[in-house]
């Protein structure tokens, strides 16, 4: 018997102008929002900082996967990986989140389906 489909999105961002990107608190308080706001189920969140002035590298791990982030503050940018499992919970919502957290000015956002049970192409090579 094959197992039902999988679907999961897997949203990459670029955040450009961003704030406090080397300030834990701010950092961390924006992926628990974005993962409340997403409706996903917050297991941990691990942060490590560089030191002052420096990036801030973490992960929220959430029952549904995971929203992580590796920032650079003299750069104002911050690249974000959001990837939720299923159609329960709304990865745009902690799009929303975390750049009005961080403040960006801009932002680039790629979603990719992720999953098995779908449709592929075959390895050709």
């Amino acid at each position: 018997m094959n197992p039902l489909p999988y679907d999961g999105r897997h949203v990459l961002l670029d955040l450009h102008g961003c704030s406090g990107l080397d300030d834990l608190g701010r950092v961390e308080d924006a992926l628990r929002a974005a993962a409340a706001a997403a409706g996903a189920t917050l297991l941990d969140v691990r942060l490590h900082a560089f030191g002052p002035g420096q990036g801030i590298t973490g992960v929220a791990l959430l029952a549904e996967s995971h929203i992580s982030i590796h920032s650079w503050p003299e750069h104002g940018y911050a690249a974000v990986d959001i990837f939720l499992c299923g159609h329960r919970c709304d990865p745009d919502a902690a799009v929303e989140i975390i750049a009005d957290r961080l403040g960006a000015t801009g932002r680039e956002v790629r979603t990719v389906p992720r999953g098995y049970g779908m449709a592929v192409a075959p390895l050709i090579g």
